[in-house]
């Protein structure tokens, strides 16, 4: 039996000796990567978040993924909301813009678009030729500004026999305008033909001291 005293480590030597040793890149070959890590991290708290949420939803799960499903359709009515709103707030300065023609200039215009094949610029000018004819008729007050809604509205209650058209119309020009609908060679010509009708209609005033000229 030998009287030395047996060899012991300190228990920090040991420590660090054993970090060492583990901190070699043989130990770590297959170890996720930093951003592997922080996304399984992200994913722990997401789920974390939602088994909290699903816990204090009436239903559960399901209500849980009800109430979310109720949030994203708001979300788009409101997106299409506004959508709208901004494009019909972006409509210049009216139908006619800034500047004045009359109706056979803009059935002149409409129809060089035509022939080009530009179809909804030809189908707007139409539009405003057939507007621009019922003011130079008096079926209509001048006014500078107006939108197209207004003027199918204005002209409706004059010619009542063709209301409804106008204010398909109006809405046509609004698509094609601000929407970012594009023109056709259809579009083109349902406009024309309500232009043709339109110069043959005989307004209908509400009463004798409406009547025009």
């Amino acid at each position: 039996m030998s009287g030395d005293a047996p060899v012991t480590t300190p228990r920090d030597a040991a420590r660090e000796a054993a970090e060492h040793e583990l901190s070699k890149g043989i130990y770590h070959q297959h170890d996720p990567s930093l951003f592997q890590r922080a996304l399984d991290w992200l994913w722990d708290k997401v789920g974390d978040l939602l088994t909290v949420a699903s816990g204090a939803t009436p239903g559960g799960g399901v209500g849980l993924l009800v109430i979310v499903l109720t949030v994203v359709l708001l979300l788009i009515a409101l997106r299409w909301r506004l959508g709208k709103v901004r494009r019909l707030s972006t409509g210049g300065p009216g139908l006619f813009g800034d500047r004045t023609r009359t109706a056979a200039e803009h059935r002149t215009a409409a129809e060089q678009h035509a022939a080009a094949r530009r179809w909804t610029e030809a189908s707007q000018e139409r539009m405003r030729a057939l507007v621009r004819a019922l003011e130079e008729r008096t079926v209509l007050d001048p006014r500078p500004g107006r939108t197209a809604d207004e003027a199918a509205a204005d002209a409706g209650r004059a010619l009542p026999d063709h209301a409804t058209e106008l204010g398909d119309a109006a809405r046509l020009f609004d698509d094609l305008t601000y929407g970012g609908r594009t023109g056709t060679e259809q579009t083109y010509a349902v406009l024309r033909d309500l232009d043709g009708r339109l110069q043959r209609a005989k307004p209908q005033f509400a009463d004798a001291g409406d009547a025009r000229p």
